[in-house]
């Protein structure tokens, strides 16, 4: 298995991520350009409409298509959602007042009851503590 980031960026333009659609929750249709993608591959690719989150999606199925060259159409699961609401909020480290700006994808059914365990999970993802409403850095972590 291979992992293939396919998140955007303007560095590595012959790997490109064309679409991205949902065919049901949890299984996607996935069209892209370059890359040797196989099933059982790993395909890291940005959320819409956000400028630091992606999904990892497990390939199931691959089409390599003969025109355009380099292109291919693959069938792949991954994280299970109708609706994703992307937010940003910014927590302050009660030890240091360092401040961490992030973004954090949230179920949109949930509705504000689905902020806050999902803004949890995206600071301790990016190395932060929560205890309670008090947030501790890496650097204070480390401290104690």
């Amino acid at each position: 298995m291979v992992e293939h980031d396919f998140r955007y960026t303007l560095f590595n333009p012959q790997h490109t991520l064309i679409e991205c659609r949902a065919l049901v929750p949890g299984r996607y249709q996935v069209t892209g350009n370059g890359g040797s993608i196989q099933k059982g591959d790993a395909l890291l690719v940005s959320l819409k409409g956000s400028k630091s989150l992606s999904m990892r999606l497990t390939v199931d199925s691959v089409r390599h298509l003969i025109n355009p060259t380099g292109q291919w159409v693959a069938v792949a699961q991954g994280p299970v959602f109708n609706e994703l609401e992307i937010h940003q909020w910014q927590v302050k480290c009660d030890r240091c007042d360092a401040v961490l700006d992030f973004e954090f994808a949230a179920e949109a059914k949930l509705g504000k009851k689905g902020h806050a365990p999902a803004a949890t999970a995206r600071i301790q993802e990016l190395g932060w503590t929560s205890l309670g409403d008090k947030h501790l850095c890496p650097q204070c972590q480390e401290r104690t």
